[in-house]
């Protein structure tokens, strides 16, 4: 390779770094959502992850960033973090001028009973309680590691703040009195059935802190209809209408639902469909009047 195409590459590169920084720096000066080429950019970040990219297949991120309506310079809380596939993709999203928080339970100081059946993707806040041998890394260590590989990567994305706090009470006292612009729960709500999760309490906090205007999104695997929360320790679902109205008892409304992940040939009656295909999971976002 000559001097004179190396440079060039080194002047695209440099370019196409320029490019996506201008227009999410325009974003954060208007106040608006980011555009979907923009999302695109920030999934197709070169410094992510390989796991983190096997794992878009599934979770379709450019269409879940979309959904939500992701602002740069916005602060935002991801409860049951776990590894922090959802935090880092808020990180990058919201840019520099914004804050992330990822919330995990405080560790046992004894291993948790191991489940009848293994949730997708790691998606568990069980076993991130646990620590037996091979057990993923504490999620306030995962967070930290994200948050690291992103400054030394020059990634423009806000600080990752982990928490460790119970689901009943999640939020820091810093974040009191109305300061948070969205609250995210992936795929975990219907874990909090089987650790016994005081699951009004939680929602009642995460209102109280939210702004008027603020968004709660979930997202989760979709049980029968009449099953509400009880197969949550063995299928790993939640009926979407009893979530709901879990959801709605707190004060917040219904603004809008996400098909993106929806599969109607999922029979919802097994932790993993047979023969393998993808679970039916629904993506609901809630706003605060």
């Amino acid at each position: 390779m000559t001097s004179i195409t190396r440079s060039l590459l080194v002047v695209a590169g440099v370019s196409a770094g320029l490019f996506l920084s201008a227009h999410v720096a325009t974003a954060q000066q208007s106040g608006s959502p980011l555009s979907s080429e923009q999302i695109v950019q920030i999934v197709k970040s070169p410094d992510r992850s390989a796991a983190d990219r096997t794992n878009d297949a599934r979770r379709k991120p450019e269409q879940m960033l979309g959904f939500i309506g992701i602002r740069p310079g916005i602060v935002a809380v991801d409860l049951s973090a776990d590894g922090g596939y959802t935090t880092e993709l808020l990180a990058r999203a919201i840019g520099p001028s914004g804050k992330v928080y990822g919330q995990s339970r405080p560790r046992n100081p004894t291993p948790a009973p191991a489940s009848t059946a293994t949730p997708e993707g790691g998606s568990n806040p069980a076993a991130a309680i646990a620590t037996p041998a091979g057990a993923p890394k504490p999620s306030p260590v995962a967070l930290a590691e994200r948050d690291s590989n992103l400054r030394s990567h020059g990634a423009q994305a806000a600080p990752i703040v982990a928490v460790s706090r119970p689901f009943e009470d999640p939020m820091p006292p810093e974040l009191a009195g109305g300061s948070v612009d969205l609250v995210t729960l992936m795929f975990n709500y219907h874990d909090l059935g089987h650790l016994g999760v005081d699951r009004a309490a939680m929602n009642k906090a995460v209102f109280r802190t939210l702004k008027p205007g603020g968004l709660y999104v979930i997202a989760d695997h979709a049980g029968r209809p009449g099953t509400g929360i009880s197969e949550s320790g063995t299928l790993h679902r939640i009926e979407e209408a009893f979530l709901r109205q879990e959801v709605e008892a707190a004060g917040f409304k219904l603004a809008g639902e996400g098909n993106f992940l929806r599969n109607p040939n999922d029979p919802k009656d097994k932790n993993t469909p047979d023969p393998p295909q993808p679970k039916d999971d629904f993506v609901l976002k809630f706003v605060k009047p």
